[in-house]
């Protein structure tokens, strides 16, 4: 997850200890025991397996296999009103200037065109823990120190802990339910998902839950995703905590899988309305556009095209994959919004710039079938 970078304490660790040197990745074989605090090593020549001693001076030493790793001395202990003692981990990607073998990250948004992923976690009954699945992402191509945005996912929890921030809400990502809360460390910004019962082992897409973030305006599409790691943290005790397995991997070189192509059209006559409202300055604007299925069948995946006005160009989008080329744009849902029963409405916006006189685009078509607008 971290080097320190949660509490006062974990901020004077992260001066003092800036000059400690990472243990240099290794191919790994089984049954690998590290105890150094920032120890690494890789598995499969893929995947770092990390210490990650970053808020204790105690003794914490996992084992590693060919598959994963799990906890085999771990004597630290922290108050659990502050910040755990370690986050052992596996990860994909880069960390601390730690970058996992042939990885592909640090990779915009933007060009993610799928992000698979698979954990199987072992949990123990003594100590206070969590089993965290991490999501790193920064506004640059980060290799070296903590990115700015952070994704929680908490499959499981031990002991009167709670993630950073407060709760905001429920959602539901990638198939399951999530309570929401976001905060920040005063490092980074953190977005969790606290799972209401144990999850032991799951597959998933990581875009899903970038998706939710970025609906929440917290990043957008130029974001760059750095690494992804699964581990534990914990503020005392978790021998015999381990991870059985793990995978990962990002693929570029199209639309996101969260951007379905269309597969139904709505009925013609009048089967869609679009609202379209820009707030402009200067020579910028937002937009925030709003498409309602007027007719009596659900579109299951759907693809606004328009024409801007010469010199209008578009910059970072929300709530959809938007594209321009010359002056014509796509905009195409994400995973959570392409579903539109009759009467439903889907929004999205984006930031764009102009030149000369700002005039608003007034005509639209919804899977090759002309919209009204207002």
């Amino acid at each position: 997850m971290r080097r320190p970078i949660r509490a006062a304490a974990a901020a004077v660790l992260l001066l003092t200890g800036g000059l400690v040197t990472v243990v240099a990745a290794t191919p790994a074989q089984a049954d690998t025991r590290i105890c150094e605090q920032y120890g690494s090593t890789t598995i499969q020549g893929r995947y770092v397996v990390q210490n990650n001693r970053w808020g204790t001076t105690a003794e914490q030493c996992i084992n590693v296999t060919d598959t994963g790793f799990s906890v085999t001395s771990q004597q630290g202990s922290s108050p659990t009103n502050g910040a755990p003692v370690s986050y052992p981990s596996i990860f994909y990607g880069c960390h601390y200037t730690n970058c996992s073998p042939g990885t592909n990250l640090p990779v915009q948004v933007s060009r993610i065109s799928n992000a698979p992923t698979s954990i199987n976690y072992q949990y123990v009954g003594n100590g206070t823990y969590n089993a965290s699945y991490d999501i790193w992402l920064d506004p640059t191509p980060r290799t070296n120190g903590v990115s700015q945005m952070e994704i929680m996912i908490w499959f499981h929890r031990q002991g009167s802990i709670q993630p950073i921030g407060s709760p905001v809400g429920n959602a539901t990502v990638a198939g399951r339910s999530w309570q929401v809360w976001t905060g920040s460390n005063g490092s980074n910004n953190v977005v969790s998902y606290l799972a209401p019962s144990s999850i032991t082992s799951w597959s998933f897409n990581v875009l899903d839950f970038i998706a939710d973030v970025r609906a929440r305006g917290q990043i957008t599409n130029s974001w760059y995703l750095t690494s992804v790691q699964a581990g534990f943290e914990p503020w005392n005790g978790g021998v015999g905590l381990g991870v059985n397995s793990f995978s990962g991997s990002v693929s570029t070189g199209g639309a996101p899988p969260t951007t379905a192509p269309p597969t139904s059209q709505p009925p013609g006559g009048g089967g869609c309305r679009v609202s379209y409202t820009a707030n402009t300055w200067n020579n910028g604007y937002t937009a925030d556009v709003r498409v309602t299925n007027t007719g009596g069948g659900t579109i299951n995946g759907w693809t606004l095209a328009y024409q801007l006005p010469g010199g209008q160009t578009v910059g970072n989008s929300w709530n959809a994959t938007v594209t321009q080329s010359g002056s014509s744009v796509t905009a195409r849902n994400v995973g959570w919004n392409g579903t539109l029963a009759p009467g439903a409405t889907a929004s999205f916006g984006y930031q764009a710039s102009y030149s000369g006189s700002y005039s608003s685009p007034n005509s639209f078509t919804l899977n090759g079938t002309t919209c009204t607008t207002g």
